[in-house]
């Protein structure tokens, strides 16, 4: 990082392994933008879906996210955690008793379904450990993942969202990730609005394309 740093580079964007890798780059007076940091978080993640549900809602406060599926591996869950709460939502998490996360109990998600105004869903992250050897994606799908009848008995205004990429057939049936209700891809498109904001605003411009200067 001081190499790219002292070749002038305006800007480091890091995607790593390691919680927490930008403790050790506090000399580096470069701005750095995480791009995930193990299972810590993933702020423009987070950013992405706040701007998802905003646009849905008109606002981020009083509302009931429901967020399935691997917890305890999944950075996204942290970062929409916190950020949620702040706004003043109420944010359940559901899965696998395998995959809960200290500070992040588990409700079951029959009993929820239908008390979300969103529902994020999590992919299962299989490069960060997590593995269900007991169970075929059909069986995490019935079990723990969005099926047409649990979509059937969420409430009319709610909507569907994941992080992407999207296991069809494991942790949402396949003809739910575009249906009515999915977000899934409008957040892919805000994804790129906020992180192009993100990028400008490390560069020290202004949100609306003011040079600070």
């Amino acid at each position: 990082m001081r190499t790219f740093e002292a070749l002038g580079y305006g800007v480091l964007v890091i995607r790593s392994a390691q919680d927490e890798y930008f403790r050790e780059l506090e000399n580096i007076e470069v701005p750095i933008i995480n791009a995930g940091d193990g299972k810590g978080n993933h702020p423009t993640q987070c950013l992405l879906d706040l701007l998802t549900i905003y646009n849905e809602f008109g606002r981020l406060d009083h509302l009931n996210v429901l967020i399935c599926g691997d917890v305890a591996h999944s950075r996204v869950a942290a970062s929409d955690k916190e950020a949620l709460e702040r706004f003043g939502s109420t944010v359940r998490f559901a899965g696998p008793k395998e995959w809960e996360r200290e500070g992040y109990p588990f409700v079951d998600l029959d009993e929820n379904i239908e008390w979300a105004d969103v529902l994020i869903l999590l992919r299962i992250q299989r490069e960060r450990g997590a593995r269900l050897e007991s169970l075929s994606d059909e069986e995490y799908l019935s079990r723990y993942g969005l099926t047409k009848e649990r979509e059937k008995r969420m409430k009319d205004h709610a909507i569907i969202m994941h992080p992407a990429p999207v296991n069809r057939g494991v942790e949402i049936d396949t003809d739910l990730v575009e249906c009515s209700r999915s977000r899934i891809f409008q957040q892919m498109k805000n994804g790129v609005l906020v992180r192009k904001a993100v990028v400008r605003r490390a560069l020290g411009f202004e949100p609306f394309g003011r040079s600070k200067a």
